[in-house]
């Protein structure tokens, strides 16, 4: 049966790392003496302990609870530790294991390692000698699945440093949407932002994490649009060592990654319809299915949704799944364009130029009268992400150029463009008219929707 952690706090549990706390263990030992030392020992100390007296009762323990660490001992009734971890690893299993032997052969030590160990105690162990180790395998897993994280973020096409936990502005549209947030963050219900590409939706869900009770664990944004189509499974969920050509090795999934935290799902509406399925299974159940594994893994996250797209008309067209629609419309914040927010153009400007000309190296350009004009007058088609792009173009070029957007300032000037600047031009002013909507844009151009988003891509980044 599970133990939570009391409220008394022991002393010196700083020295253990700050994940400790937050773990969740399990011991699989058929000796009390040995599992009531542990108890003792972790039940203080961290957020859940239960404890399995055989391998099958383990395994059952591992189907209802997602565990940081297990910690087990090798010698048992019926089968080995290790002849179980083994068994587990194959079907998916992905936390660390402490061994506990007084074995200390070589033979026991390979063996372990093939099985799957991290991490291996002797018996007999003093108290801190159990708790360095569990508290290794803690940070261990913690830097992988940062490391993870970032790598999925500065591989995927749309990575912006945008504004990240900043969500500026005094316009009263902003003001209303920090309200909400702050409203809704200690929730664990989900949320669908919506809103134009680089209105600041990755922002909105950051500061939702930020002010949950899930600061302290991973905040994971995965963008659906920009992940392959067959590898979009194995990115979210995992996968087991060879389920697919190139799988090498097991891999825990990036929703898995996001255990206790929040997952971000930016342009959910470009999930394959296969996709849309599991993502509602994920949703209802709580579980996730690594791509070749017999079990389903539990978890818990807070999901945040966001969409440039109008999902009840996909629901319609049949491209997006109702039932889908209906469980991740909770609660809806629309982010509004750049154009709708007034002088908090200029308060970002300025923002971006400060931090811009600091990461840069480079001085920074004064925003005078006639570019804060300009800034105020232009519609911003590409919202935040083009005024940073603009900013970020001025502070290299050393000035703001002679007119802000596509259009030149002074209309009756013969024009030296080529085909490119003039089809540029072109779609943009298109774009304009329909609002930033990009299906319709694309409907009145008579081109593709994912046509817009590829040319959009190379000049906004």
């Amino acid at each position: 049966m599970g133990q939570n952690k009391s409220a008394a706090e022991p002393p010196g549990l700083a020295e253990f790392g700050p994940w400790l706390a937050q773990a969740a263990i399990l011991i699989v030992d058929d000796e009390p003496g040995i599992c009531n030392f542990l108890i003792k020992t972790l039940r203080p100390r961290c957020r859940l302990i239960d404890v399995a007296a055989n391998t099958v009762e383990a395994s059952r323990k591992l189907d209802e609870q997602n565990f940081d660490v297990v910690i087990m001992d090798n010698i048992m009734p019926g089968q080995t530790g290790l002849e179980w971890l083994a068994e587990q690893r194959a079907i998916g299993f992905f936390a660390d294991v402490i061994l506990m032997t007084a074995y200390a052969d070589l033979d026991t030590a390979i063996d372990a390692l093939r099985a799957g160990v991290v991490d291996f105690i002797l018996k007999p162990f003093r108290s801190n000698q159990l708790l360095n180790a569990i508290a290794r395998c803690l940070d261990r897993k913690r830097l992988q699945r940062e490391n993870d994280v970032l790598r999925h973020e500065l591989t995927s096409p749309s990575h912006q440093l945008l504004l990240r936990n900043k969500l500026l502005g005094g316009s009263k549209a902003i003001q209303h949407i920090r309200e909400t947030i702050a409203r809704i963050a200690p929730l664990p219900t989900s949320v669908l932002l919506t809103g134009q590409s680089g209105t600041g939706k990755e922002v909105a869900a950051r500061s939702l994490h930020m002010l949950s009770d899930r600061a302290d664990k991973l905040f994971v944004p995965i963008n659906c649009g920009a992940i392959p189509a067959d590898m979009i499974e194995s990115e979210l969920f995992g996968h087991l060592k060879g389920a697919f050509t190139g799988a090498s090795r097991s891999r825990e999934g990036l929703m898995l990654h996001a255990h206790g935290g929040t997952v971000f799902l930016d342009e959910v509406g470009e999930l394959p319809l296969p996709l849309q399925t599991k993502l509602l299974r994920v949703l209802e159940d709580r579980r996730v299915r690594p791509v070749g594994s017999e079990r389903e893994v539990p978890f818990d996250a807070r999901f945040i949704f966001a969409t440039n797209a109008d999902l009840a008309k996909r629901v319609e067209a049949g491209t997006f799944r109702a039932d889908l629609y209906f469980r991740i419309n909770v609660i809806q914040i629309h982010l509004p364009p750049l154009r709708d927010r007034g002088e908090d153009v200029l308060e970002l400007a300025d923002m971006f130029m400060r931090e811009l000309s600091q990461q840069l190296g480079m001085p920074p350009v004064r925003i005078d009268e006639k570019a804060e004009a300009a800034m105020l007058r232009y519609d911003w088609p590409g919202n935040i992400r083009e005024l940073r792009n603009l900013i970020e173009r001025s502070v290299i070029l050393g000035g703001f150029p002679a007119s802000i957007g596509p259009v030149a300032a002074d209309d009756d000037q013969p024009r030296s463009e080529n085909l490119a600047d003039m089809e540029r031009r072109h779609i943009l002013a298109v774009l304009r008219e329909a609002r930033g909507d990009r299906e319709e844009a694309a409907r009145r151009l008579g081109i593709s929707r994912k046509t817009i988003d590829r040319k959009y891509a190379s000049w906004y980044g």
